[in-house]
């Protein structure tokens, strides 16, 4: 480990929250990766038996209105949900790194790409994913089926959506390593542009697209919720958190604990994944460093 990374962990360490935060996503991706492999019990599996159960041996968490086992379905619905987060952030990051990179190191376009930027920011983001799954929904359903095509569908417009903000913060990263030394010197000698980004610029951007990714997680997360708990998301019959929350508000009253335990998972979630985030920030800026 160079001394640059050992640093950088020693910084992260420091941070508490940000400590706490990695051992609870750690926590949270083995459960939704190993746990349907320890906890076997199919969470479409209708037990009329079990219908509102209560916690017990048989359902650590409950079983909903048709007797289907809750801890299975959380486990299930928190894979889909990460999962979601993931691919939307994958496609997020390598669009906004794409537009921010070209925008700082090619003038002629920083004009047109920055506007396009702002245009998106300032379409209000709710209604316009409402529109645009209204209208591409069923055709992805008829075209890969009910569930890969709304996974599609869903990763696909959070990514297209969150691409903003990264690409700003790289074109920031760009405009001042542009100018530094080493740029200017492999530009003297005949460098073409692709391989002085590929070698000087990209390597100094790979530290804002990490916090950029970590935080962005989050905000996938509550997007997908949110899509689901409208009734926009998966089908009902295709567990995610945010489906789980909106399939218990009408037994709230009755059985708080149906929206409590997929609520407590996306807030502990997302809280550990921005932690994470600011650790990442402070870790990785040689500033607080000293």
């Amino acid at each position: 480990m160079t001394s640059a990374r050992r640093g950088a962990w020693a910084q992260f360490r420091t941070h508490r929250g940000a400590v706490i935060g990695a051992g609870i996503l750690l926590v949270a991706a083995l459960a939704v990766v190993f746990g349907p492999h320890l906890w076997s019990i199919d969470p479409h599996l209708i037990d009329i038996r079990a219908r509102n159960q209560g916690i017990s041996f048989a359902h650590p968490l409950g079983a909903d209105r048709l007797g289907r086992d809750t801890l299975a379905r959380m486990l299930a619905g928190g894979r889909v949900s990460l999962a979601v987060a993931g691919a939307a952030m994958g496609l997020a990051l390598s669009l906004g790194a794409v537009i921010g990179v070209a925008s700082g190191y090619f003038r002629r376009l920083d004009g047109p790409l920055m506007r396009l930027t702002d245009l998106f920011l300032a379409l209000p983001l709710l209604p316009l994913l409402l529109v645009i799954i209204a209208l591409f929904r069923d055709a992805l359903r008829a075209a890969f089926g009910p569930e890969t095509g709304i996974f599609i569908l869903i990763a696909s417009v959070i990514g297209l959506t969150s691409w903003m903000k990264t690409a700003r913060i790289v074109r920031g990263e760009v405009l001042a390593l542009k100018e530094r030394e080493f740029v200017l010197a492999s530009g003297a000698v005949g460098a073409p542009a692709g391989r002085i980004i590929f070698r000087h610029i990209l390597p100094g951007v790979v530290s804002p697209i990490m916090i950029s990714a970590a935080l962005g997680v989050g905000d996938a997360i509550i997007t997908e919720s949110a899509l689901s708990f409208l009734g926009l998301g998966f089908p009902p019959d295709f567990p995610t958190w945010g489906r789980l929350l909106y399939d218990s508000t009408d037994y709230l009253q009755q059985y708080p604990g149906r929206v409590l335990w997929p609520g407590l998972a996306i807030s502990l979630t997302v809280l550990s994944i921005n932690y994470v985030g600011d650790g990442l920030r402070d870790a990785l800026d040689p500033r607080s460093r000293g």
